[in-house]
């Protein structure tokens, strides 16, 4: 396949594995173990997905890496206050 394609699909693993951990961390204290744990914990399956997909660690994949991962968080964040609103739990 070509690289392009790779990296959008390591991309949206990226994404999609996050989603979940940000939306865990949404509930724990800012700054506190937990919260760490949240954020750090899925990066193993990142390298695994780097691997999988052959992406490898070229410099230009970095943004898109990033970008995939920070938006999994925060996308999952804005799931879990979403649904706390809906059902009007204090957030």
């Amino acid at each position: 396949m070509p690289m392009e394609i790779n990296l959008l699909c390591a991309m949206m693993a990226t994404y999609f594995i996050n989603v979940p951990f940000g939306y865990v961390r949404q509930g724990f204290r800012k700054l506190s173990v937990k919260w760490f744990v949240a954020i750090h914990l899925p990066i193993p399956f990142v390298i695994l997905f780097r691997h999988y997909f052959d992406v490898g660690y070229e410099i230009y994949t970095y943004p898109f890496m990033l970008f995939a991962f920070f938006m999994g968080q925060f996308s999952g964040k804005k799931i879990r206050i979403y649904k706390m609103k809906k059902n009007d739990i204090k957030v």
